[in-house]
């Protein structure tokens, strides 16, 4: 179809929309929205997409390839006047910024904050207000089967509008991601409503128009395969991080303050030394000083000049709260669940033998 009838057809469908009927061939229907939720659909999509921004992002050239487009596109919501959320993976390799309007106009925007923990960042624009602001729901509250409704820029379409179901909660370890984000990300969102390529950062509504998830992936059997299960982080946990951010600067998740290596990346011999005979949980490596772990007494790990371990070991986190850690990044999310002042219960191998050890977590700070 050439591009001037293919436009000439998308306006008489357009128009057909506005005046409450739309033809198809003979069939002429008088009264285009029909059922209740279709009405719903209608009227949430309609006033939240004036909230809903394209998120245009020119990359540094170190991180271009030869063919690469020089723009990478994602999708963004204002939630304040001049304050947009959008995934901090669109923005990280950022020369430049710019958000375009539901209406077509384009505005410069700079980073006000970001939290790669949960893989969110803030936007200030500036030259321009919201034509509208996204509220926040409780995500915690959703039931297998209700409905959202996203709202985005996949493949660069502009105001795009999908709608599916909430389907299930899904463990951040059955979403592997290869750009380690997201680390401090305990549970997804999974929906059947439509998350692709350039929705990252828009808002996953519910039937209310408030805000209970952001887009930020979808889940495909491998790479050749295009995803068809979206993947949101949960409202409730962005909401945490943006007041955050707003008053802080920085997000206030648990967090020890010491690095951590897994079991199974270690020497057997080393392990078998320490009378470990499973290679489930996280070794404390370095402890800095001043941090949680280094209060409540954690022990570190020794290395050579080669940087090679050395045995006795440090200790060796098995169980956060009761519940037992595969690994480091188990121990990241289940203390990234509490907050400054709470205390979190680490049950140790230490000296061969088990110990508890309660752990008073700290406020961050900007460093």
């Amino acid at each position: 179809m050439k591009p001037g009838l293919r436009a000439a057809g998308i306006v008489l469908l357009l128009t057909g929309a506005v005046t409450g009927a739309y033809v198809t061939g003979r069939v002429t229907a008088q009264r285009a929205l029909v059922t209740p939720d279709e009405i719903n659909t209608v009227e949430v999509a309609q006033k939240a997409i004036q909230a809903v921004v394209r998120v245009d992002v020119r990359l540094r050239k170190d991180k271009l390839q030869p063919g690469d487009d020089p723009v990478d596109t994602g999708t963004g919501f204002f939630y304040k006047q001049n304050l947009i959320v959008t995934n901090y993976h669109v923005i990280q390799d950022q020369e430049s910024v710019s958000v375009t309007l539901y209406n077509g106009r384009r505005v410069p925007a700079r980073i006000e904050g970001v939290d790669p923990g949960i893989d969110i960042a803030i936007l200030r624009v500036t030259g321009a207000t919201a034509p509208r602001t996204l509220a926040f729901g409780r995500s915690a509250g959703l039931i297998p089967g209700q409905k959202l409704i996203t709202i985005g820029t996949p493949l660069k379409i502009q105001n795009y509008v999908g709608v599916g179901n909430f389907s299930v909660v899904v463990g951040a370890r059955d979403v592997p991601r290869p750009d380690q984000l997201g680390q401090e990300v305990g549970q997804y969102l999974a929906t059947t409503a439509n998350i692709q390529q350039g929705s990252s950062g828009g808002p996953v509504l519910d039937s209310r128009g408030t805000v209970v998830g952001v887009a930020d992936a979808n889940a495909a059997p491998n790479v050749f395969v295009p995803g068809v299960i979206g993947i949101a982080i949960p409202g409730d946990l962005v909401r945490q991080s943006l007041d955050d951010l707003e008053k802080i600067g920085i997000p206030q998740r648990g967090t020890l303050g010491v690095t951590l290596a897994d079991l199974d990346t270690l020497d057997p011999a080393l392990r078998q030394l320490a009378g470990l005979s499973s290679s489930e949980g996280a070794l404390v490596d370095e402890v800095p000083a001043g941090t949680a772990g280094a209060r409540a007494g954690l022990r570190g790990s020794l290395r050579n000049s080669r940087g090679q371990l050395l045995a006795p070991l440090g200790d060796i986190i098995v169980a956060v709260d009761g519940q037992r850690v595969r690994d480091s990044y188990d121990v990241a999310r289940l203390v990234a669940a509490k907050r400054p002042g709470q205390t979190v219960t680490l049950r140790l191998w230490r000296g061969k033998k088990p110990v508890d050890v309660k752990v008073t977590l700290l406020k961050r700070t900007l460093q």
